[in-house]
């Protein structure tokens, strides 16, 4: 099923780069010589970044579509990514996590109102046992991961990596969102 397989692919590599950024965070900034005060006002903003959303995340998907709104967290993504490789400054690093809490919050949202559409109801617990398989599966590996990226590569080296998930990502919902617009044709 194509579309339960965009849901799999946006759930559990938006999810993996959030991980993955997110949780290497501190390490970086601490190499990178800020406080400790200046790490926690970063995950509060990102932690707010992730759920915020959440009270409009729905209505935005409803009257735009669930690609589109995926896709801006594929965007949102990016951008976080952008910013980050222009600096290790604390506003650099305090705007990258929020944008990478929005586009998560977009992208996993999405991901799952997509997944709701791509099954039969007597196939309700074997897809929801997919999707958590990989999300839970890919928060796995991106935990334990991030610690020796970030001590082994660097804060760049980790975004340039995260950079090919988020482009897998959006490559799925561009082919998803053609493969529906020669349907309809």
């Amino acid at each position: 099923q194509p579309v339960f397989m965009v849901a799999i692919i946006g759930a559990s590599l938006g999810y993996g780069v959030m991980n993955l950024l997110m949780a290497a965070t501190p390490l970086a900034m601490q190499i990178c010589g800020l406080p400790f005060s200046d790490t926690a006002l970063v995950l509060e903003w990102h932690v707010i970044g992730m759920f915020a959303p959440g009270f409009f995340t729905g209505s935005l998907i409803q009257r735009f579509g669930t690609l589109k709104i995926m896709g801006v967290g594929v965007v949102l993504n990016l951008v976080c990514i952008a910013i980050a490789l222009t600096g290790v400054d604390l506003h650099q690093f305090l705007i990258a996590l929020f944008l990478l809490g929005v586009g998560w919050n977009f992208l996993f949202t999405g991901s799952t109102s997509l997944a709701m559409t791509a099954y039969r109801p007597e196939e309700r617990d074997k897809a929801q046992a997919a999707i958590n398989f990989f999300v839970f599966g890919t928060m796995a590996f991106t935990s334990f991961g991030s610690g020796a990226l970030i001590t082994s590569q660097g804060w760049t080296f980790l975004n340039i990596g995260s950079l090919f998930p988020v482009l897998i990502t959006g490559a799925a919902l561009i082919w998803l969102s053609a493969q529906k617009k020669s349907t309809k044709a």
